[in-house]
């Protein structure tokens, strides 16, 4: 993760502001929306997160942009803050720490998957149930298409790491063979 301390620490202080209000969801969305923005506008990115410009004029604009945005408050502070820290150029790091804050106290997992083939809704469904049984929680997936795994798929699931993948077994019974000669 880029930023990756400082993110999770500036994650953490956003994420126990926004539950202090009881509004860590609504945050979420605020933060998840503007990384958007961000991600669609290379001008507005580069004048935003990079700090070539000016801490005031990039707060100008920051301002700016979440009057028309309809951005709280506690997400403008926090925006004005990083840029004072210049830490804005870690924004979407910190929005990702952010979603695990969050994604942690709504109890929801995230399974990191790395399939040969792209799955079906039938067998994503039946991959997110096995993985909510094994777990105890729920489980959303972030799927990834590896041809190279030749058939199969792995989860990895916080420190959890479930290989079901052809090129393990192939490598494993390759093993076993060359064991036994």
């Amino acid at each position: 993760m880029t930023g990756g301390t400082a993110a999770h620490r500036y994650a953490k202080a956003l994420f126990g502001l926004a539950e202090d209000d009881h509004r860590h969801r609504e945050v979420r969305t605020e933060i998840e929306d503007l990384a958007s923005l961000f991600n669609e506008n290379r001008e507005l990115r580069e004048a935003l997160l990079t700090p070539v410009h000016p801490a005031k004029d990039r707060r100008a604009a920051l301002r700016a942009i979440a009057s028309r945005a309809s951005v709280s408050p506690l997400v403008q502070n926090f925006l004005s803050y990083l840029i004072d820290q210049r830490r804005l150029i870690n924004f979407h790091a910190i929005v990702e720490a952010y979603g695990e804050f969050a994604d942690e106290a709504a109890g929801l997992l995230t399974a990191e998957v790395i399939s040969a083939s792209p799955l079906d809704d039938r067998r994503k469904d039946r991959l997110r149930r096995a993985l909510s049984e094994r777990t105890g929680r729920e489980v959303r997936l972030e799927i990834k298409v590896d041809p190279a795994l030749i058939g199969g798929a792995i989860a990895k699931v916080g420190d959890l790491v479930f290989d079901g993948s052809l090129r393990t077994q192939l490598g494993m019974l390759r093993a076993n063979l060359t064991k036994g000669s």
